[in-house]
């Protein structure tokens, strides 16, 4: 008996021998839900819903709103790849009909019909994106088996799962060209988000953390949308009502959002402020906002701190202070994502070459070959080519041919100011190959139309100090000075002066930030109210002090 029992192999070394195929034939018998539906059951599960967790687990604290970002992230490609179908079939199985967002629940499954709701066929989980597929085998497995456990309607992210499924109808209307039902329908989506908030600020049950990512979303689609409005109907009377209409709006949002420390709300509005403004050219009241405003750097997103750094480069450059611009835009450009965003990269490049050849800088000719940007940079290579050059009537000439192109790229304005530099270069060039040449060959090299304009020009460029000559205005002509030696003058000693400033205010600073530490006010704040501290809080040394006192007290006493 015992032989044949050794003999026997336990049931369970079939399933350990053969795990792949186990596996397949739990995914083959499991049902999957669709991608929509499947993100939004994940969320209920990150919040410590379901009926796998336990009730001690639900009561932890949780931090929605962390738990939201890294969810909108993983969710994006179901996001991006969602139908109006899915939507609306997600929001007839996950939200309650007499529960909370009965409203939001009619209105997402008012968006299709019954059969296109029921026609939502239910994907595998090869259909699923990579970016929710990071997990596995092990998440699909985790999917699979939440669904047959998983209560039908969600309860503790009813609201976050109905407002984002508002985004996705939202977004399904503009990219169609809907825009009139996808403002009507984020106005609406807008409202319940409000109510939502306000009920959750009234209750201590719910949190509404994990409501204001998706707040800040709704508020940048509406704005969006509203550009897509002014854009179809070419109505700017339309447009400006419409943004007096929201600007007060936005501007009691960020005050909100700024004394409850939301920065995604906060770097959101301030973005579509900037952006509004620069729509309608108002770069000084942008300049004003951008000086009385403080960005939240540490907290905002990647993405909302690109945009105020395009943004505030764009300002900068338009006002003149194109070296803080530069500083901006190169930053920009260094945090932009290689793998995605190729449109905003695009534009980031454009108006950073159109401000180092205002700096009087020529880009290197690998900027314009990047990687899906050879069309879109072709027109500013040409300029380019133009400005080193030096001939005016071939930038006019490459301006005039691309004007319209530029007028779109919102470049125009700033390419116009390059006239100036291209002079510059062209004078530059002449002054290096002649050391006399006469005003009317100034004149014909450089496009100018008389003698009498490039005198002036040349007179502007040797007192800007563009170059080193003499206006001989009896000959008619221009004589260059010999060279002098650079290092025979003070610009190497400013140049190391600037340098070592920079060094030693770096130092300086540092010394500041490890003699000042950050809790430093606490103590001072606690000595001035007469606030002793306990002993625990005291330091070794007078902890040591303290025992030599004592010790000293009792031989006094012997």
């Amino acid at each position: 008996m015992a032989g044949n029992k050794k003999e026997e192999a336990p049931p369970t070394t079939i399933t350990t021998t053969n795990d792949d195929k186990s596996k397949d034939i739990k995914k083959d018998v499991t049902p999957q839900l669709p991608p929509v539906e499947a993100a939004a059951r994940r969320l209920e599960r990150l919040y410590g819903g379901g009926s796998t967790t336990s009730k001690a687990a639900t009561a932890l604290p949780i931090n929605t709103t962390k738990i939201m970002k890294k969810w909108l992230g993983a969710s994006s490609g179901t996001a991006g790849n969602a139908t109006m179908a899915s939507v609306a079939a997600c929001a007839e199985k996950t939200l309650d009909p007499s529960g909370v967002c009965v409203t939001g629940r009619e209105i997402l499954m008012g968006l299709c019909s019954e059969e296109d709701r029921l026609a939502v066929a239910v994907k595998k989980a090869d259909d699923v994106t990579d970016k929710e597929e990071e997990g596995g085998d092990a998440m699909m497995e985790e999917d699979a088996a939440a669904s047959s456990t998983t209560p039908e309607y969600l309860s503790l992210t009813c609201r976050e799962v109905e407002s984002w499924l508002m985004t996705l109808a939202v977004r399904i209307y503009w990219r169609a060209g809907k825009y009139t039902e996808a403002y009507d329908l984020i106005t609406k989506g807008l409202q319940l988000l409000d109510a939502h908030l306000v009920d959750s600020g009234n209750t201590t049950t719910t949190s509404a953390g994990g409501l204001y990512p998706l707040l800040a979303r709704m508020l940048r689609y509406r704005s969006l949308i509203m550009e897509s409005l002014l854009t179809s109907s070419n109505d700017d009377d339309t447009y400006a009502k419409l943004c007096s209409d929201t600007r007060i709006e936005l501007a009691s949002r960020h005050t909100h959002a700024v004394l409850r420390r939301d920065a995604d709300v906060s770097a959101t509005i301030l973005n579509l402020h900037l952006r509004e403004l620069l729509l309608s050219d108002r770069v000084e009241q942008a300049q004003k906002l951008i000086s009385n405003s403080t960005f939240p750097t540490d907290a905002a997103s990647n993405n909302q701190l690109l945009r105020y750094l395009y943004y505030s480069g764009r300002v900068q450059a338009l006002r003149l202070e194109y070296t803080q611009s530069y500083s901006n835009l190169s930053q920009c450009l260094r945090k932009c994502p290689t793998n995605t965003g190729l449109g905003f990269r695009i534009a980031v490049q454009r108006l950073l070459v159109v401000v180092q050849l205002l700096m009087g800088e020529i880009p290197d000719r690998s900027v314009f070959f990047g990687e899906g940007m050879q069309g879109e940079l072709r027109p500013y290579l040409e300029i380019a080519q133009a400005v080193r050059r030096g001939d005016l009537a071939v930038f006019h000439e490459t301006v005039g041919g691309h004007a319209e192109r530029l007028r779109m790229d919102g470049t125009y304005t700033l390419i116009s100011r390059l006239a100036h530099s291209v002079v510059k270069a062209g004078l530059r060039r002449l002054k290096t190959s002649y050391s006399r040449i006469s005003l009317e060959d100034v004149a014909s090299r450089l496009g100018l139309p008389s003698a009498t304009s490039a005198e002036f020009v040349v007179a502007k460029a040797v007192r800007d100090g563009v170059i080193d000559a003499t206006i001989n205005h009896e000959g008619g002509y221009v004589q260059s000075h010999d060279l002098v030696d650079v290092y025979a003058t003070v610009e190497p000693s400013e140049a190391f002066h600037r340098r070592i400033a920079y060094c030693l205010t770096t130092h300086n600073d540092a010394v500041r930030a490890m003699r000042y530490t950050p809790d430093a006010y606490k103590k001072q704040l606690e000595a001035s109210r007469g606030l002793r501290r306990s002993r625990e809080e005291k330091t070794d040394e007078e902890k040591a002090q303290e025992i030599e006192d004592e010790l000293d007290d009792e031989d006094y006493e012997y």
